[in-house]
């Protein structure tokens, strides 16, 4: 697609009101029966949290539970951590991978300690002012920790939200990215936050999976674009068959 034709297409709508509010409804109440029961759910520590999601990136919860746990008891506090040397972090880290995470945590950590007084700062600015830091963790870590009504967009949640409502085209370019990040935004409730950002990413990994996705019985089948487009081509597909044999 040519730049003149991209500044052309006209943006992508966002849903009204009610779909929101039955989106909203079907997603908490199939958390409320579905959701996983993971320890970083249990605490609004901030460094806690912050090391769940540092951990999370790129990396599968089922490797992430074991060495957060051991983390933890190694590292409770920020203060912990930073009377550390980032050798002793990367080797408690070990086998996670991608190992850049856990210098930038020991970095992290040292200027918590030193320029915040041991306490994670709750505003988007100087979150964003930490290095590893992107939109998502930041998002993460303000819902998750402080309680903040911030939308969040992972690989997860981008699948699920691009499917639901867009369904054409592709969810990596820049203009459906920024849409992605809207809808995330305008869905999020005023109340229960928190569980609706979880369940977003769960429902993501557990029903709106990558290859696979489990259409049968999924709650938001009614509305989903993805499943109604996926129908349609394979009743042209029946039709096709049907008046080949003919």
């Amino acid at each position: 697609m040519s730049a003149a034709k991209r500044r052309r297409r006209k943006p992508l709508p966002l849903p009204p009101p009610a779909d929101r509010q039955r989106f909203r409804r079907r997603l908490l109440n199939w958390y409320r029966r579905h959701g996983r029961d993971l320890p970083w759910r249990r605490t609004r520590d901030p460094y806690h949290i912050l090391v769940s999601e540092v951990m999370l990136q790129q990396t599968q919860v089922d490797r992430v539970l074991p060495k957060y746990e051991e983390w933890l008891t190694e590292y409770p506090t920020f203060e912990s951590l930073a009377a550390a040397t980032p050798r002793q972090a990367l080797r408690t880290w070990y086998p996670l991978g991608y190992n850049v995470r856990p210098k930038r945590l020991h970095a992290i950590a040292r200027e918590v300690v030193t320029r915040y007084d041991e306490r994670l700062p709750s505003d988007a600015d100087r979150l964003k002012a930490f290095k590893g830091l992107g939109d998502y963790t930041v998002g993460a870590v303000r819902c998750f920790a402080f309680g903040a009504r911030a939308p969040i967009v992972d690989t997860n949640i981008s699948r699920l939200l691009f499917r639901m409502f867009v369904a054409r085209g592709t969810a990596k370019d820049h203009e459906t990215k920024r849409h992605l990040w809207a809808l995330s935004g305008v869905l999020l409730p005023r109340r229960h936050a928190f569980d609706f950002n979880q369940a977003l990413m769960d429902f993501g990994a557990m029903v709106c999976v990558p290859r696979t996705p489990r259409c049968g019985g999924c709650p938001m089948q009614p509305d989903c674009k993805f499943f109604a487009s996926s129908e349609r081509q394979q009743l042209g597909a029946a039709r096709k068959r049907r008046t080949a044999r003919r």
